[in-house]
């Protein structure tokens, strides 16, 4: 079956959200990766955390709205997602949720012991969280091994016999590990680049005085060596599963990178951030035209069974009404929370100086 326009489109919806969560997401994570780093002083990791504190969370607007969009228009993606990386997503859900936890409680009694330790956790978890995104994401470019969903797989005239064979019937280590390897574990350390980019930029671009020298500093070295790591990840996803048209879509974000260097040297910290939100917009572009036309290929010996499963884009969504009563609330909502999320970002864009923190 081909999919439709009306599919297709809940397809580009989806993707856009991700890109918007990604974008938006990535500084704050860059932030709290770069706090050990550029916050050496109470006052400084004061100031980096009020820089992200106003929007960090509204930007997990964006998660819930994809992960929200994509249980109503594939359902059949949605269930087959969580099940399949069922541990990196419930490692994902907790690293947030004890992220979220850190940034309360850091503030909420004085000794230097205890923000300290909350700091290192706010560190840890978003490291680790970008890590496992790159994992799930990177498994869902290269897809999943059949043989890793069963503990019995029976073949019937080349075809997997799903009535015969028998599924694992709960996640283990074995599924995580196979989940970990290196196309998904580069993916989580070009995100890592990216984002500790992004966040250098982002804190540029929202603080004065030694902490938005420092940020501009550390983004001017960090900058030569996303590209190597970030070029290494876009040609291996073009070559073994993008579309022919991902190759001007990775010249473009070569572009971008090679940009990066210069444009950061000269201190343009505002053109520079707009770089490094096209990279990220970009690799999240080449992550679904590589997936397309399924939701989450399934591959038996390097062949593409996704169809047996039901996970294409065809197969694997709501009904048309459905798609169709979706679309016209995604209208409303999507411009919405884009206007509230702007004003938002206006009226906290005065930048913040450490000896206000």
């Amino acid at each position: 079956m081909e999919p439709t326009a009306l599919q297709i489109a809940w397809f580009g919806i989806v993707g856009l959200l991700w890109i918007g969560y990604l974008v938006l997401e990535g500084f704050d994570f860059g932030v709290g990766m770069l706090l050990p780093f550029l916050g050496r002083e109470e006052a400084d990791r004061r100031t980096m955390i009020n820089a992200i504190g106003p929007v960090w969370d509204g930007n997990q607007v964006w998660l819930i709205s994809a992960g929200g969009m994509m249980f109503a228009a594939f359902p059949v993606w949605y269930a087959s997602l969580l099940s399949v990386l069922y541990l990196p997503v419930v490692l994902i859900l907790l690293s947030l949720i004890v992220r979220g936890v850190a940034f309360e409680f850091r503030g909420k009694t004085s000794p230097a012991r205890w923000r300290r330790g909350w700091d290192w956790v706010i560190t840890i978890s978003s490291l680790l969280t970008v890590v496992l995104w790159g994992a799930a994401f990177g498994n869902m470019v290269m897809g999943i091994d059949a043989r890793t969903l069963f503990t019995e797989l029976v073949i019937t005239n080349g075809q997997v016999d799903l009535a015969a064979s028998t599924l694992v019937a709960s996640p283990s280590l074995s599924v995580l590990l196979s989940a970990l390897n290196p196309y998904a574990l580069l993916t989580g350390l070009t995100l890592v680049g990216l984002f500790a980019v992004h966040g250098a930029l982002f804190l540029a671009l929202r603080t004065t005085g030694p902490l938005h020298t420092a940020s501009m500093d550390l983004a001017r070295k960090l900058a030569p060596v996303l590209i190597p790591v970030g070029a290494a990840w876009a040609i291996w996803t073009q070559v073994a599963r993008g579309p022919v048209w991902g190759w001007a879509l990775v010249a473009i974000a070569a572009v971008a990178l090679i940009g990066l260097v210069p444009v950061t040297r000269a201190g343009r910290d505002g053109l520079a951030f707009a770089l490094t939100s096209a990279v990220t917009a970009g690799a999240v572009v080449l992550i679904f035209a590589s997936v397309f036309p399924n939701v989450l290929p399934i591959r038996l010996d390097g062949a593409d069974i996704s169809a047996a499963f039901n996970t294409t884009i065809a197969t694997g969504s709501s009904s048309a009404p459905t798609l169709t009563v979706m679309l016209v609330v995604a209208a409303i909502a999507i411009p919405a929370v884009i206007g509230y999320q702007s004003m938002v970002y206006r009226k906290f864009s005065r930048r913040l100086s450490t000896a206000t923190a």
